[in-house]
């Protein structure tokens, strides 16, 4: 099966000269969306991981099938605030300004082997503000697992050394 079928490119959105990778095809072809989570699933395996981490929001429709087929558990990294319990917090650039990424303070022990997973890599911004969560937390980064890559915005560049995962590349 070729996922690269199952994304849509939308040009000029969402300004003119960008190209949007849309993963919805994708997660709406239950056969494509099953496949993409089997491969990320195998990837996990070899890794023997404990735990998996995904951001807001898209990593969580990429993460928590993985985690539930492993039968580990799955922990959000959300935007600030949106965490009810005691949280540690990473600040990190955008391509306009800043945000931060929190993590509950308990959601990672200290040796765990982390996967990340998410829909993209860009810029890879949030994907190192994440490592950076899970660091501070004790966990192990194992790797990183994502459907797309968009290889011209270099976010390789920002997770040196960590072990990446791309199922597809534009």
């Amino acid at each position: 099966m070729n996922l690269k079928d199952y994304i849509a490119s939308i040009p000029d959105y969402p300004t003119k000269g960008v190209i949007f990778r849309d993963i919805s095809p994708l997660m709406e072809d239950g056969k494509a969306y099953r496949e993409a989570t089997n491969q990320i699933v195998d990837y996990a395996k070899e890794k023997k991981i404990d735990m998996i981490v995904g951001p807001e929001a898209r990593g969580f429709i990429i993460g928590c099938p993985v985690a539930y087929e492993l039968g580990i558990g799955f922990a959000p990294a959300r935007k600030k605030g949106k965490l009810p319990r005691e949280t540690v917090e990473v600040d990190y650039a955008l391509e306009y300004g800043h945000a931060t990424l929190t993590i509950h303070k308990d959601a990672i022990k200290p040796g765990q082997r982390v996967l990340i997973c998410d829909d993209l890599l860009a810029t890879g911004g949030t994907i190192a503000a994440t490592i950076e969560l899970v660091e501070k937390l004790g966990g192990i980064v194992v790797g990183c697992a994502f459907l797309v890559e968009l290889a011209d915005l270099k976010g390789r560049d920002k997770i040196k050394g960590y072990d990446i995962l791309a199922l597809m590349e534009f």
